[in-house]
């Protein structure tokens, strides 16, 4: 039976306790914002940019955007159906959370695999066990660095691997480490021919998931690894030596990084103490146009009716004022003066 073997180091416990003060600070910010959209669009792309690009792909973050938006871009064809691919996958994992999914199976992880390598790889080797031996060597010496388990031992892996996945309680590990322990075992055992790493990662993102710690609206695990792919193949490839807590140290840093970026953000919109208590905690929602004026109130002081214009070019004054309006409602703003020279001020 799959039994991972790893220590629960103060560096965990510590990259995990920010983890856990970041997330609640996250979920008692009183400004959480129906800006989400933005968020959500700008974590998809860097999530299928890194996450192609750390196994080669050669399309710049703009040009993942553009084959995203459906616009003609210049480029390897596979590189482009990578990426479409990579959205396609996100779509699945929008689909999880919807329905409520608990378990991961072994169709599914077929499924996952035949979505990311949709005519990149025959038809014959999407969603299925590879049947010959691969090695894994240095992309810059040469030099053979893991060995995979032989073919034969692939399906009997796998096999333990779901069983020990669906069996594991968030009683009884944390999820964020049970999350690390599955990216971990499936690029260990590599049982498919190509496309292990992108499953290895959306299969860790699931396990977030479940677990409660939904990254699909915010986060990109793999822009972390991108940026420093050596460190990251290097952690992979020392727990594969046996042991797991150097390469869970370092996937629960990257979980950290990843959930201040977007605290930060977030919190950007809600950094005055007098709004938290005017506001008694509660999360108040906010159109994408109230949050600019907020954020813009937040840097100049106040706003007037004659910088409607400069704050949005290509909005009418009077759609603007419904939503000063409703920032005043709200009691975030408050108008002072009755004349033209009027202005509005946060509360």
């Amino acid at each position: 039976m799959f039994n991972p073997q790893f220590t629960i180091t103060n560096t965990i416990l510590n990259r995990i306790g920010r983890i856990e003060a970041a997330v609640e600070l996250i979920h008692q910010a009183p400004v959480v914002p129906l800006w989400e959209k933005e968020f959500r669009q700008d974590a998809i792309v860097r999530q299928v940019h890194h996450g192609t690009h750390i196994e080669g792909n050669q399309l710049g973050l703009q040009d993942a955007k553009d084959v995203l938006m459906g616009k003609d871009v210049v480029g390897r064809p596979r590189d482009i159906q990578e990426v479409i691919n990579y959205r396609k996958v996100i779509e699945i994992l929008d689909d999880v959370h919807e329905r409520h999914v608990e378990k991961i199976t072994e169709m599914f992880i077929f499924k996952l695999h035949r979505t990311l390598m949709d005519k990149i790889l025959t038809p014959d080797l999407c969603g299925a066990y590879r049947k010959k031996s691969v090695i894994i060597r240095n992309s810059h010496t040469g030099e053979i660095t893991f060995r995979p388990p032989e073919p034969l031992k692939v399906p009997f892996f796998m096999s333990e691997f779901i069983i020990w996945l669906n069996r594991t309680t968030k009683d009884e590990l944390h999820p964020i480490l049970k999350a690390g322990i599955a990216h971990h075992e499936m690029a260990r055992i590599h049982p498919f021919v190509d496309g292990n790493g992108r499953v290895s990662r959306i299969a860790a993102t699931i396990v977030l998931m479940l677990g409660g710690y939904d990254m699909r609206k915010f986060f990109s695990l793999e822009e972390f690894y991108d940026k420093d792919a050596e460190s990251y193949y290097k952690a992979l490839q020392q727990a594969s030596e046996g042991n797991m807590t150097a390469w869970l140290e370092y996937f629960v840093l990257g979980a950290s990084v990843e959930f201040d970026r977007i605290r930060d953000k977030i919190l950007k919109l809600s950094q005055d103490v007098k709004l938290k208590t005017k506001m008694g905690g509660r999360q108040v929602f906010l159109t994408e146009r109230q949050i600019k004026i907020v954020e813009y109130m937040t840097d100049v002081g106040y706003i007037q009716n004659k910088m409607f214009a400069m704050l949005f070019p290509d909005v009418s004054d009077d759609t603007v004022l419904r939503e000063v309006n409703e920032l005043t409602q709200k009691g975030l703003i408050r108008k002072v003066g009755s004349t033209k020279g009027a202005r509005y001020e946060l509360i």
